[in-house]
């Protein structure tokens, strides 16, 4: 099996590190099956596509819906990295799985509408719902619960897009783009450990207030959240 490129948006080492071993362990692939790719930190270079088995994009603080005036050279070198991928992955529907950030991030490159006005969700669980069937989505509930958390949202779905699961707050929860790329505003590879340890990470960075971190973390403990990292299993077994 060729390796899967995983890309990081986070730029603390704490949630990365947490996400990486998260992808793993939900995807079933071991270190040796990916390469790993910290953004924040690392120069993605040049990338011949055809050398990785699919690419992966996990989730992170920035939006790409912010002016580029308020986004710090870190954020910028992020988006710049990943958006810099996409023409050739939407070109050739290479196999592509965006995490959370990385459903703006393709909804961006797709000449899509990306904002901040509409479907953002606070951080906890969002019910999900499956409105057409993909191989992605085999044996996956027609109903779930995911660990959400998100300021922007793709707000139209971009052409070539075709909606695969909604929830009420977030009608794009999980969308396909051709045959190959996919992207989820919820997180396909979050349990309550893990989100617990962002809770922490990112208690102020403005998606909730300080004091409710306690409260946020409890509610996710008592979360019962087992289906979406069902897509992150499909997506290995599909095209690994």
């Amino acid at each position: 099996m060729k390796p899967f490129l995983i890309l990081q948006l986070r730029p603390e080492a704490e949630a990365s590190d947490d996400e990486f071993a998260a992808i793993c362990a939900k995807g079933g692939l071991a270190e040796a099956d990916t390469r790993r790719v910290r953004l924040d930190c690392e120069e993605l270079g040049a990338v011949r596509l055809e050398d990785y088995s699919g690419v992966i994009v996990g989730g992170g603080p920035g939006c790409v819906s912010d002016p580029p005036e308020e986004k710090s050279p870190v954020e910028a070198k992020i988006e710049a990295a990943v958006l810099g991928l996409m023409p050739e992955v939407a070109a050739r529907d290479f196999p592509f799985l965006g995490c959370c950030y990385g459903i703006g991030i393709l909804g961006k490159a797709l000449g899509g509408t990306v904002g901040k006005g509409r479907y953002g969700e606070a951080v906890g669980t969002s019910a999900c719902r499956v409105v057409q069937a993909d191989p992605l989505l085999e044996g996956v509930a027609p109903e779930f619960d995911a660990f959400v958390g998100h300021k922007e949202a793709m707000e139209v779905l971009p052409e070539g897009c075709v909606q695969l699961v909604e929830s009420g707050p977030c009608p794009f929860q999980m969308v396909r783009y051709g045959a190959n790329v996919y992207a989820t505003q919820f997180h396909p590879e979050a349990d309550a450990g893990g989100f617990e340890t962002r809770i922490r990470v990112y208690r102020n960075k403005g998606y909730f207030d300080p004091g409710e971190a306690d409260g946020l973390i409890a509610m996710c403990r008592a979360a019962r959240v087992t289906e979406p990292e069902k897509i992150l299993r499909n997506f290995v077994a599909r095209f690994g």
